[in-house]
């Protein structure tokens, strides 16, 4: 299985590798950016107690791959909810941008609260031996949800769309890459999942916001399309987050149209 790291840290910087290369030409790749900030955000924000609840992260400006830095600033730090931002600069300039919300967990009430339902295609099969150069293992399942295959081909058909998402390589080179930023990673992919159609992708994510009830167990990611609704150029889509064991949270994305040759996937 491919391990090259994402990035390399040269002290307070850090290094991108031609992998972080994403589907929208010479520029780092949003899962990528939203990796790095939310890395960023969990080290100023995590303690024991605490449940990363909620990351925003805004896609300001392209993101060449160049070297990077990252400004944390703790917001809040109340006794149950800690408020964390963090920027992602270049040559002085912010890039992108996060936001995250830590919460204090706390006794479960008793009690049922209505969910819409929704369920996971499964998991995928063992894909042996893959490509060194995979950006990261997608499993994906159009149309009726019964049969899926590697990458995006399954999205060109009508109907609901999912995504099972395996990280294939570490965000940082010499560093576990932890379970929140697994799926901060993984939920960029939430733009692609709602707003591909049939004629392909057509826009380009300005943002996505995670939200999570409990941190994923495993390596593997879900997402479940929820929702598009699009007009004059700017779509809006939602997906259910999964883990192995079922729903953790919600992603939420705004697009902007793009030419449709100028989206170039690597799964």
């Amino acid at each position: 299985m491919a391990n090259l790291a994402y990035l390399v840290p040269d002290g307070d910087v850090l290094l991108p590798n031609p992998v972080t290369r994403g589907p929208w030409g010479q520029t780092i790749s949003g899962h990528v950016v939203g990796g790095i900030l939310a890395r960023s955000l969990e080290q100023a924000g995590s303690e024991p107690g605490l449940q990363p609840a909620r990351l925003t992260v805004d896609l300001l400006r392209p993101t060449a791959i160049a070297p990077l830095e990252v400004r944390t600033t703790v917001r809040r730090d109340g006794r149950r909810i800690r408020l964390v931002d963090a920027e992602l600069v270049q040559n002085d300039v912010v890039v992108s941008r996060a936001s995250a919300v830590f919460l204090r967990r706390g006794e479960h009430p008793e009690g049922d609260v209505w969910s819409s339902p929704v369920s996971m295609p499964p998991l995928p099969p063992d894909p042996g031996p893959l490509p060194d150069d995979m950006m990261m293992f997608v499993w994906g399942y159009g149309g009726d949800g019964k049969s899926g295959a590697v990458g995006f081909t399954k999205w060109h058909e009508a109907g609901p769309k999912y995504a099972w998402i395996r990280q294939v390589r570490p965000l940082v080179a010499g560093e576990e890459t932890s379970p929140f930023v697994h799926v901060a990673m993984a939920s960029d992919a939430t733009s692609a999942l709602s707003h591909w159609g049939t004629g392909g992708m057509r826009y380009i994510n300005a943002d996505y916001t995670l939200t999570l009830a409990r941190l994923p167990v495993g390596d593997d990611i879900g997402l479940a399309a929820m929702s598009h609704n699009s007009h004059d150029g700017v779509a809006a889509g939602a997906a259910t987050v999964f883990d192995a064991q079922g729903p953790i949270g919600n992603a939420t994305t705004v697009g902007l149209v793009n030419p449709a040759e100028s989206f170039h996937p690597r799964a």
